[in-house]
């Protein structure tokens, strides 16, 4: 058998990890249509079909799942020996706001190292603000941050902006929560400044609801933890929930949330260098994923 080509590889890999071939081109910096036809060219090669593909979703087929375990070794050994040509190690600074990424961190991370694994990433989570603040004060390379609907304008007139995707905002709590009658609405939020408490607050205001804040946490985790124990409720994204909570829009009273426009996830990154870039994309397109 002839020997594999590493860029068909890599595409196979992409798309395996991010269950999509418009998510690979995106992380590869290519096409869809150049991704599928490595893939394709791949399948050939190899005499098995990798993928099953329908209109809506990509899965791995047997083979593939076979096929994967390998072709990451094959890759990793490929990038040990480019490493062992150079010394030269390169620290990424990201910050990646607390709303945006959750449970997946853990795969985001593996992701990058596996990507470059002479990438010394140090990675920053928090709030939005705090994070944009840093990134402009030049602490940090990049920041994948959140803005809300009625914050559009503070990133559209930015030329470091890359929009990423968007998503709304839910209500959440314990199964079975409900609050206690005639009682202010308990709140979880993260501690101020942060655009999602922010929106839960004006959305009960507009509706002329009472709330206090029952629980003040200084990160998802901490809020979670509250949710979980049947303390409050709380607005969040969706990707970024801990298991166990359920959506409650609609219900007990609650205010619908703004769902147009939806909130924005945004990169702001001032990274020219191709090594660094592609890692960027890397990360992006991993959190897309959720």
């Amino acid at each position: 058998m002839e020997v594999l080509d590493l860029d068909a590889v890599r595409a196979f890999i992409h798309v395996a990890d991010l269950c999509s071939f418009t998510r690979a081109a995106d992380a590869l910096g290519t096409t869809q249509s150049a991704v599928s036809l490595k893939v394709k060219r791949l399948e050939a090669h190899i005499g098995k079909r990798l993928f099953e593909r329908t209109p809506r979703s990509v899965r791995l087929s047997a083979a593939g799942h076979a096929f994967l375990a390998s072709a990451r070794d094959l890759l990793d050994a490929h990038q040990r020996a480019l490493a062992s040509l150079t010394a030269e190690r390169r620290t990424l600074k990201i910050g990646i706001s607390e709303h945006v990424v959750g449970s997946q961190l853990v795969r985001i991370v593996e992701n990058l190292h596996r990507h470059d694994s002479r990438l010394i990433l140090e990675v920053h989570l928090g709030s939005s603000f705090p994070l944009l603040a840093q990134y402009d004060e030049r602490r940090l390379d990049a920041v994948i941050v959140r803005y809300e609907a009625d914050e559009a304008p503070a990133w559209t007139a930015r030329t470091d902006a890359e929009p990423l995707f968007a998503e709304p905002l839910i209500w959440l709590a314990a199964g079975g929560w409900r609050p206690e009658p005639g009682e202010p609405l308990p709140l979880a939020m993260i501690a101020p400044p942060c655009g999602v408490r922010g929106v839960a607050i004006r959305a009960l205001e507009r509706a002329n609801i009472a709330w206090q804040e029952t629980f003040v946490g200084g990160g998802i985790a901490a809020v979670g933890a509250a949710l979980a124990a049947g303390l409050a409720v709380s607005a969040l994204a969706k990707r970024v929930a801990p298991p166990g909570l359920v959506e409650v829009n609609g219900k007990n009273g609650l205010p619908a949330l703004p769902t147009l426009p939806k909130s924005q996830i945004v990169m702001h990154s001032r990274m020219r260098d191709p090594r660094a870039a592609a890692a960027l994309r890397i990360l992006a397109a991993s959190i897309e994923r959720g």
